[in-house]
């Protein structure tokens, strides 16, 4: 078994790997096309403009990360055409299920990106243009696979004649990608200069390049008739599980054992069954078992000694009780009472947060999903989504509170930041007053919040704007606070600005703190969001480019949860994967030197 997918850049350790591999294949197979070439694939994928081919690479890998083929592909965006420069297996693969696989992946993109068409180089099938049989059979095969999918070499041209006499040149192929589609001479030539150009430059001799655009006449283009196929027939692929373009899920699966039934407690797992039933038959989604982590992770964001108190006291709590906190230590809080139950109110900062017996189990699996959820980025996936309940952004270094135990969105921030830098972008009604105690004295994390003004909502001790960092941490803290009444032009405004501080700092990763009680009717909150601002938001967001961990917090209106999830994550989901540059522009158009 093996999976499809997009290799994006060489931000994680995993898809560094992975490009390697594929040049080594490149290596071994295509020797010929020179190490500076092979070399220079991670600066292409870093920089496509400095390269004038965007490009992207296709892998089939298994799930030990081997790499058995790839597809690397090059879109000029400019001129509204793809290239397949190379299409290969490892040796000792069967490459013909592997290779339809990988091609039909090459063409999927090429349509979404909106492509003339798809071209690429086979080398000839005619016995006057090679000698060698064994070459004449290869050729002969991989023309005959192409034929199958519609494609097939342009006729009646000088593409074929060599750089230097005596040397060899390929067929320039053409997939129209849709059936029936003709090449225009007009479209055909520029592209052909392009190809040339980009990908051949100071090898082709004086007026080569001219004599093979001026060769193209034929208005449309000559395509030659079938040699191999005659009638049409399906094409058999492989199965295969693409990951490029799926979200990753990860459902606490221990979140009903944390039920508290007081009256008025919003925070029910009713919440988790609706937003599931919102994205279940949406088709953007793999979901993926949580794995368990060391207690030692929670340490890496919070006190050892808020740890171990949270983990002991719930033991001692009867089952179907809970434990209010309901005295604080404002002074002389170094004498704590010695039963561990009566000490909430010392890590605790409000009253309506109850320690039960299963309050630390249901926190940890939180915490778990998280963890998943982010490593998962580290695996090939772009976007990633801990759908946990209880939430986490409330809770502090040594205090817990607003429903909150342990801070999920902090610790897979924390767990990220060994491969690369993060921004915390926090879109909960609810300022998330634990991520930015955390982070509040240090650089390597921004931390972004839109919010509720602390004048009117929870937690109203923290979340205002002039809340910046501080020491390290001095500008990489940014509060974003919003009137108790807003438009939703107000928000998708004060959204375009949390983005643009984020794209500034570039970050390799993103965690986003998601909560749905920004929406109309939510009993904790106040703004009107509806399905289609979510969707909008969730576009914007997905346009940043950048591998996203999606960490669920609040949001308590059933009755439109599951709306509101399904239009966030399809939003989410196009900004990432399909990016309509027009779409794009017109929600946040400040940003559109940074929207591709």
């Amino acid at each position: 078994m093996f999976r499809i997918r997009r290799i994006y850049d060489t931000t994680t350790e995993f898809d560094r790997r992975a490009v390697e591999q594929v040049q080594d294949i490149l290596r071994a197979q295509f020797g010929g096309i020179g190490e500076e070439a092979i070399e220079r694939l991670p600066m292409e994928l870093a920089d496509p403009l400095r390269h004038r081919f965007r490009s992207l690479i296709f892998i089939a890998d298994d799930t030990r990360g081997t790499v058995k083929g790839f597809a690397l592909l090059r879109h000029a965006s400019d001129m509204r055409f793809c290239f397949l420069d190379f299409i290969s297996v490892q040796r000792g693969e069967s490459g013909g299920g592997l290779g339809g696989v990988l091609y039909r992946h090459v063409r999927e993109e090429s349509i979404q990106l909106n492509a003339i068409g798809l071209f690429y180089e086979c080398l000839p099938d005619d016995i006057g243009l090679v000698t060698n049989p064994d070459n004449l059979r290869q050729n002969r095969q991989r023309l005959k696979f192409y034929e199958r999918f519609g494609a097939r070499p342009v006729a009646g041209t000088l593409y074929e004649t060599p750089l230097e006499p005596g040397g060899s040149a390929p067929y320039l192929i053409y997939d129209p990608l849709l059936e029936g589609r003709p090449l225009g001479l007009s479209d055909a030539r520029a592209i052909v200069r392009a190809i040339l150009e980009r990908k051949y430059g100071a090898a082709c001799p004086p007026g080569y390049i001219d004599m093979v655009v001026d060769s193209f006449r034929d208005d449309p283009v000559r395509i030659r008739p079938p040699r191999y196929i005659k009638k049409e027939r399906p094409v058999r692929l492989v199965p295969a599980i693409s990951i490029d373009r799926r979200i990753a899920l990860v459902v606490n699966d221990r979140h009903m054992i944390h039920h508290v039934h007081d009256r008025g407690y919003v925070e029910s797992p009713v919440r988790i069954k609706s937003i599931l039933k919102g994205i279940a038959d949406t088709g953007i989604f793999h979901e993926i078992p949580p794995r368990p982590f060391p207690e030692r992770m929670l340490r890496s964001v919070h006190t050892a000694e808020f740890v171990e108190y949270l983990k002991r006291v719930c033991t001692l709590i009867r089952p179907d009780e809970s434990v209010y906190p309901y005295v604080f230590p404002i002074r002389n809080g170094r004498r704590p009472p010695r039963e561990l139950p009566l000490r909430a109110g010392y890590y605790c900062i409000d009253t309506f947060t109850p320690i039960n017996r299963n309050a630390y189990i249901a926190a940890k699996r939180s915490v778990d999903c998280a963890l998943t959820a982010a490593q998962s980025l580290l695996q090939g996936y772009r976007l990633s989504y801990a759908l946990v309940r209880p939430p986490g952004h409330h809770a502090e270094r040594r205090v817990f509170g607003g429903f909150c135990y342990f801070n999920s969105a902090a610790i897979a921030a924390e767990y990220l930041l060994r491969h690369g830098s993060v921004a915390v972008l926090d879109i909960d009604y609810h300022h998330g007053n634990g991520t930015q105690d955390i982070f509040y004295q240090r650089s390597d994390v921004l931390t972004v919040s839109i919010h509720g003004h602390p004048q009117h909502a929870y937690p109203y001790f923290t979340g205002f704007a002039d809340e910046r960092g501080e020491n390290a941490g001095e500008g990489f803290n940014l509060n974003i606070p919003l009137p108790e009444t807003i438009t939703t032009d107000d928000y998708r405004n004060a959204l375009g600005r949390a983005l643009k501080r984020i794209i500034s700092f570039n970050p390799s990763f993103l965690v986003l703190a998601l909560g749905f009680d920004t929406s109309r009717g939510d009993p904790t909150g106040s703004w009107p969001l509806k399905a289609a601002d979510f969707e909008n938001n969730g576009f914007m967001i997905g346009s940043l480019r950048v591998p996203i961990a999606v960490v669920q917090e609040g949001g308590y209106r059933i009755r439109s949860l599951s709306a509101n999830a399904r239009a966030f994550f399809s939003g989410l989901w196009e900004g990432a994967f399909a990016r309509k540059l027009e779409r794009a522009r017109s929600l946040h158009p400040e940003n559109n030197h940074n929207v591709v």
